[in-house]
């Protein structure tokens, strides 16, 4: 059974927006004020953590973005993304081939990978290079 678009923005609302789900889902408690954006080096798979196959190149970190419409773009027809440039730090040693974006909770360690997709074709990070993803160009689907 599929759900509406109106079903798939207000999922997409409440995660990357912290917007209740009118009837369904409140944003209470301790909500998470930032998402987690990592690479990976291969597909984190849907059994796996924010850590499964994580980028490990010198000074890698994960990149927070607040769960506002500053940080991911209002829902519209079932997708929503990144509302401005998310930048990674510059690489200063060792090198991977990045082949997967994810999503996730945590800004370390085993958190929940939330949305995961392959690049469009995987880029080699290397000392001197700056990963990043322009402004709308990590886009999620809900359907």
């Amino acid at each position: 059974m599929a759900k509406s678009t109106n079903t798939c923005n207000s999922l997409l609302a409440l995660i990357f927006n912290a917007t209740t789900f009118a009837n369904i889902a409140q944003n209470g408690g301790s909500p998470l004020t930032d998402l987690y954006v990592s690479l990976h080096k291969g597909d984190p798979g849907v059994g796996g953590s924010q850590l499964t196959n994580e980028a490990d190149f010198g000074a890698y970190a994960r990149i927070p973005v607040v769960r506002t419409i500053s940080g991911w773009k209002a829902p519209d027809a079932g997708s929503t993304d990144n509302a401005a440039l998310i930048q990674f730090v510059e690489c200063n040693g060792g090198s991977n081939s990045i082949s997967h974006v994810a999503i996730g909770t945590d800004i370390s360690g085993a958190g929940r990978v939330l949305y995961a997709g392959q690049l469009s074709s995987p880029r080699t990070i290397s000392s001197g290079i700056q990963p990043q993803f322009s402004a709308h160009a990590l886009v999620v689907t809900e359907t």
